[in-house]
């Protein structure tokens, strides 16, 4: 069974690896520019390598889709045969052009996608809302002494927000438990903005989104460049698929590529185990999964365990390119 670390200073446990679930959007709003719908037996079976291989959390988010991947995250949860409580469910309030009042109001509707799973870490998605931190963190905390979740988190936060709202809860003697943020071999920026070493400080649990920046350092795109002109035209907009950044990026890929040689393991899980070992127990990782192979490169990162050397040489080839 995977080893199990603390969410913040909570008392929920999650693997050092979960799944996010932007792809299950049923390919609604802006998730459509990425993915393809993907059909329900599909996401039911991605589900259930996930929790065959040991992954016992899911993060989703009202906005991806209008609530289609919390309702498919519960069907498919519910097809694997899991029942609520056995598994630990993340989501997240979408702030734009709303109010504090909303996280109140709208959290009904979020139980209600996510039935018969509860919440038990909700978040703040973006630092847009309509309302000081320190206004949503109260909303946040009532949701919370009325049981409607279990901890309360941010997304996207920069240090100074990340404070506030610690600051914020620490008045309702409940702790901001997590930020998720994008962070990925490719782009360590905060190790450098001061978010790192504020959750460190704060004993804030980071959860990193994008961690193989959409399949960069998988090294598909550096092993066939054919597959770059095949590429969507919003993953070509993002960057880092120009004959330049292949180029720049190649080290890391070499680096990462032959690590996974020695280990037996793919480019995409030495990736993703030095994000979930390099700081230790601060970060946890959410790789997405459109297939199921995706999936089972993602439990098959549960347990790999990099070298003090491996994790210092990917760490110094990673900043030399940064």
């Amino acid at each position: 069974m995977a080893a199990l670390r603390r969410l913040g200073r909570s008392d929920i446990e999650i693997t050092r690896i979960g799944l996010g679930c932007w792809q299950f959007s049923q390919g609604k709003l802006s998730s459509g520019a990425y993915w393809p719908e993907l059909p329900d037996a599909v996401t039911d079976e991605i589900v259930a390598v996930s929790l065959r291989g040991g992954i016992n959390w899911f993060d989703t988010a009202e906005a991806y889709g209008f609530g289609a991947s919390e309702r498919g995250l519960s069907r498919s949860l519910r097809a694997a045969g899991r029942a609520n409580g056995d598994v630990r469910v993340a989501t997240k309030w979408f702030p734009l052009a709303r109010t504090a009042g909303s996280i109140r109001r709208s959290i009904d509707e979020r139980l209600a996608c996510l039935h018969p799973f509860e919440i038990d870490l909700y978040q703040i998605h973006q630092p847009i809302a309509l309302a000081t931190v320190g206004a949503q963190m109260d909303a946040m905390a009532d949701i919370a002494d009325a049981g409607k979740i279990r901890t309360v988190g941010v997304s996207n936060f920069s240090a100074s927000r990340m404070r506030a709202a610690h600051a914020a809860l620490a008045k309702r003697e409940r702790p901001l438990v997590s930020n998720q943020v994008k962070y990925s071999l490719l782009d360590r920026r905060i190790e450098s903005n001061g978010v790192m070493a504020a959750a460190k400080e704060l004993g804030i649990t980071i959860i990193a989104y994008s961690p193989l920046e959409q399949g960069l350092l998988s090294g598909k795109f550096h092993d066939d460049p054919a597959l770059v002109r095949g590429a969507r035209w919003t993953r070509r907009m993002r960057g880092g698929l120009s004959d330049r950044a292949i180029a720049r990026t190649r080290p890391v890929i070499d680096a990462v590529k032959e690590i996974a040689a020695a280990h037996g393991a793919t480019p995409s899980q030495v990736a993703l185990a030095w994000l979930a070992s390099f700081h230790g127990d601060t970060v946890v990782v959410i790789p997405g999964a459109t297939k199921t192979r995706h999936a089972e490169e993602n439990v098959g990162a549960l347990d790999l365990a990099l070298s003090v050397k491996e994790c210092a040489r990917l760490d110094d080839v990673s900043r030399a390119v940064g």
